[in-house]
């Protein structure tokens, strides 16, 4: 097995750029302050404990969330859950802000059954509403002072801003399937994110929840409309299409880290879940680009 460089994976940060914990409740800045330090151009990584809300007042350039391209514009609001991997080219000058929050303050503020949790959770685009506009430039006032019940403040502005955006993401795309929201479900998804790379079975997954392999079943069809293999799978091809288009790994050490023990069933699984082997989806997106 071939051993992996840090520089062949895709980068993991908290702010862009940053390793440490962010020292705050809730991190405010504008996409201007921050994007200067850069060039106006952020190269794709992720986060693995942080969601963050961007707020375009003026200007745009493009995004690439997970693969997909983006036309930024004026009056967009874009979320980014933790873990999806996301880049960013600003057009210079652009104005808006970007509101960094801890993944356990958003767990904390996504209360079950009310449907949040399965808006935010994904990444999507969505209008600059009136509200959400005034409500980042108080979040950017308040992150710039240090008076009394500040971190109080900053949290409860935290929690009007996931339910401003998960409404304006709503109403844009429609009912969300109240299935996601169940508690197992929420449970086996959070499993499946520290499990999916070890290949283990589903009785295995229904084992560490303290179900039977049918009752899980049961709950991620009333969720998804698919079994809970299903879903295991389409988070290993997620991750796969991740590393085919941010890294320069190999197709095979791409399955050797996705664990496969063979090269060649990695291929043959990756084929039969997006309609074209490794190496051509790689082709084909580099060609898009």
């Amino acid at each position: 097995m071939t051993s992996l460089d840090q520089t062949d994976r895709i980068r993991s940060y908290n702010l862009f750029g940053e390793t440490a914990e962010i020292p705050d409740v809730v991190h405010c800045e504008t996409v201007q302050d921050r994007s200067q330090l850069h060039n106006w151009e952020f190269r794709p990584h992720r986060h693995a404990r942080l969601h963050q809300v961007l707020l375009i007042a003026d200007g745009g350039g493009q995004a690439h969330i997970d693969g997909q391209q983006v036309q930024m514009t004026p009056g967009m609001a874009i979320n980014v859950p933790r873990g999806h991997v996301h880049g960013f080219s600003f057009q210079e000058g652009t104005q808006g802000w970007v509101v960094t929050l801890s993944s356990d303050l958003v767990d904390d503020c996504l209360r079950e059954g009310e449907g949040l949790g399965s808006v935010m959770h994904v990444p999507a685009t969505t209008t600059l509403t009136p509200d959400l506009r005034a409500l980042a430039e108080q979040i950017f006032a308040e992150y710039g002072r240090r008076t009394f019940g500040r971190a109080h403040i900053l949290r409860a502005m935290a929690a009007l801003l996931i339910g401003l955006m998960a409404r304006a993401v709503q109403s844009e795309q429609g009912q969300v399937d109240p299935g996601r929201d169940n508690p197992l479900f929420r449970r086996f998804e959070t499993l499946i994110e520290t499990e999916y790379r070890n290949r283990i079975p589903v009785a295995d997954y229904a084992a560490q929840l303290a179900v039977s392999p049918t009752h899980l079943n049961r709950i991620v069809r009333q969720a998804t409309g698919g079994s809970a293999s299903t879903l295991i799978n389409d988070r290993m091809l997620r991750e796969a299409r991740r590393l085919l288009i941010y890294t320069t790994l190999s197709a095979a050490e791409i399955g050797y880290e996705l664990g496969f023990a063979d090269p060649a069933h990695f291929s043959r699984v990756f084929s039969t879940g997006t309609g074209q082997p490794p190496r051509q989806f790689r082709k084909r997106m580099e060609e898009q680009t």
